[in-house]
């Protein structure tokens, strides 16, 4: 009932913006001069090559070379942006489960096809919202599961790689007196 009424006055409220507020919107805010800090660039950059080599062996390993694509992408934002709450553990590993099994689960029923992709999209999105497990690489876990149509040996891959990716990161950021990771648990 309150979330009905939520959605009740979020909805009034945008109709009562006009379509030049609207417009408005979309153009954006001014952006503050980004300071590139390049060694720490660099540091992260080496933490996700070691994590992507030890990953791909495995991945390959089992059979599923397709889970590099998003484990890839989750180092890019486990190393790369590892002070962020979508790079900690309880994101990086929920997500990619919950996604993962959820996207099998619906392949196993409804089978492929680009509705049920851009369903299953949704549908993870809304329940890793709901778990507070939000990794956008995870949704294209989910992706990749159903159009490669991988089966549930796929799971197994994202699980070991993601538990290898968060004790790299681990290992790793944890090296340098700037860094910490992760920031918390859950």
């Amino acid at each position: 009932m309150e979330l009905e009424k939520s959605v009740e006055k979020s909805w009034s409220n945008q109709q009562n913006i006009g379509v030049t507020a609207y417009l408005k919107k979309m153009k954006g805010e001014a952006r503050e001069k980004d300071r590139i800090e390049y060694m720490d660039s660099f540091v992260s950059a080496i933490g996700g090559l070691i994590a992507i080599i030890i990953i791909s062996f495995i991945a390959v390993y089992l059979g599923y070379p397709m889970a590099l694509a998003p484990l890839g992408a989750s180092c890019v934002i486990v190393f790369g942006a590892h002070k962020s709450p979508l790079s900690q553990p309880r994101n990086v590993i929920g997500g990619h489960i919950i996604s993962t099994t959820s996207a099998l689960i619906i392949w196993s029923i409804f089978g492929k096809s680009l509705f049920i992709i851009g369903l299953t999209l949704a549908i993870v999105l809304i329940i890793m919202t709901f778990t507070k497990t939000v990794h956008p690489p995870a949704a294209a876990s989910a992706l990749v599961s159903i159009n490669s149509q991988a089966g549930w040996g796929f799971l197994t891959s994202i699980v070991i790689g993601t538990l290898l990716l968060v004790f790299i990161s681990m290992i790793y950021n944890n090296l340098f007196q700037t860094r910490q990771y992760p920031k918390h648990w859950f």
